[in-house]
Parts: C-alpha cells; structure tokens; sequence
C-alpha cells in the first residue's frame, strides 16, 4: 500500500512539474497579435523589444494594466495604449516618458517629460510624441499623479528602430 501511495505522489509531483513547465515555456513563446486600428488611420506598428512584453507594471497600491506601443501615423509618432489599459482613478495624472526602464513610487525632476494630462482611467488612447523628443534617451511611460508625485504604473517603452512615418 505504502508503495502505491508513493508512486501515486510521484506521478503528481512530475505532472505537476511537467505542467508549470509547459506553461512557462508556452506563455514565453506567445507572441501578441496585432489589431486593426479602430481610429480608421494609416499606421505602422512597432516592433518590441525582447526583453518585455511593454505591459504596465503597477507601483504601490495603484492596479495599473494593459500594454502600449508606438506607431507612426501621417508623419507623427504617437504612444498608444491598448484597450485593455486601466490604472486607479487620482487627481492630476499625467502621461510621461521616462528615462529609467522601471520607475519609482516618484520621480525626480529631469528624469522625464510630460506627454499630456491622462485622457482616461481605461480604454484604447493616444498621446502625441512631440517631434523633437529623443525616444532613445526615455526607457519607459509612466502614469504619474503629479500633485503628489505618486506613479501609479509604468511600462517599459517599444523599440523604435523600425518607427517610420
């Protein structure tokens, strides 16, 4: 009996292991798929760096979800972040680029720049990148209450080596 008892646990702990294996190696090996754009604009996405997926990450106590990406559209570049983006609601938020991959509970001044106040605390939106921002030197975009200097989420920015427009 002890012999069946123990090769039963055996089975489940491989089963097991096999499983978390097979999960890792498959959620590593997804690659997002690419929407139409639902604004009815000509646009070219981005590719993405390897080493993140550029979903949000939350900071604090502030659920912040979705993932954003750059594109180029009638010769401008935008950040977009996809419809299932959502962050806690907070006064005076804000969208900025920042310098850092991953950003702090606050940021020091010079450390970023301003894109626009936040459109929304959910759904698809769009920030404009002014055209004489340097993306190579900004790492991230963070949700940021400036009011108090609390960031809500960041998520690591897209490389933009194949942006054109």
């Amino acid at each position: 009996m002890k012999v069946t008892v123990m090769k039963l646990m055996n089975l489940q702990t491989i089963g097991l292991t096999s499983a978390l294996i097979l999960t890792t190696v498959g959620s590593a090996l997804i690659v997002p798929e690419v929407k139409a754009n639902s604004l009815g604009e000509s646009t070219q996405s981005v590719a993405v760096k390897k080493t993140s997926t550029n979903s949000f990450v939350s900071v604090g106590g502030h659920k912040t979800t979705g993932q954003v990406k750059i594109i180029s559209a009638n010769g401008q570049k935008y950040l977009e972040f996809d419809s299932t983006f959502a962050t806690d609601n907070g006064p005076d938020l804000k969208v900025v680029l920042h310098r850092d991959s991953s950003v702090g509970a606050g940021i020091e001044e010079g450390s970023y720049i301003t894109l626009a106040p936040l459109q929304s605390i959910n759904g698809m939106q769009r920030y404009l990148i002014p055209n004489n921002s340097d993306l190579d030197t900004y790492s991230s975009v963070a949700i940021w209450c400036q009011q108090f200097n609390v960031t809500f989420g960041y998520a690591p920015l897209p490389d933009t080596a194949n942006v054109s427009g």
